[in-house]
């Protein structure tokens, strides 16, 4: 083998040794254990707090507005009065959804780590218990 190729070859060994040692960008799988605060348990020693995990909105409550222009169903209320007729009406505008996706204990995610290994990023759930 050449000095060249033994000294590229040498070279690649220690970027990908670096690259090792600070930990890069790995996905991962834990079991959520709480819900508040919220804790996923990674393995058997390494369980993540509020304060270590990011949450995509696949895995957490949120609010979302949308603008509707439909008409509600027809219907009628009771006792036979003219006021309870079956009617319908016009629903327009922007409304506020609540969008209820947050986590619940015994689910499986799967996890990003963040280089460094401080930080996850709950990316979504990969069974529900």
């Amino acid at each position: 083998m050449s000095k060249e190729t033994e000294m590229i070859n040498a070279i690649k060994r220690a970027a990908t040794d670096a690259v090792n040692a600070g930990k890069p960008f790995a996905l991962t799988r834990g079991q959520v254990t709480k819900t508040s605060p919220l804790t996923i348990q990674v393995d058997q020693k390494l369980i993540l707090g509020p304060a270590q995990l990011l949450l995509t909105n696949a895995v957490r409550d949120y609010s979302v507005d949308m603008t509707v222009d439909h008409l509600t169903e027809n219907t009628s209320g009771g006792a036979g009065d003219a006021a309870f007729a079956a009617h319908n009406h016009a629903y327009k505008g922007r409304k506020t959804f609540r969008v209820h996706l947050g986590l619940k204990a015994g689910e499986w995610v799967l996890l990003l780590r963040i280089q460094g290994g401080q930080q996850y990023l709950v990316l979504d759930r990969v069974e529900a218990p």
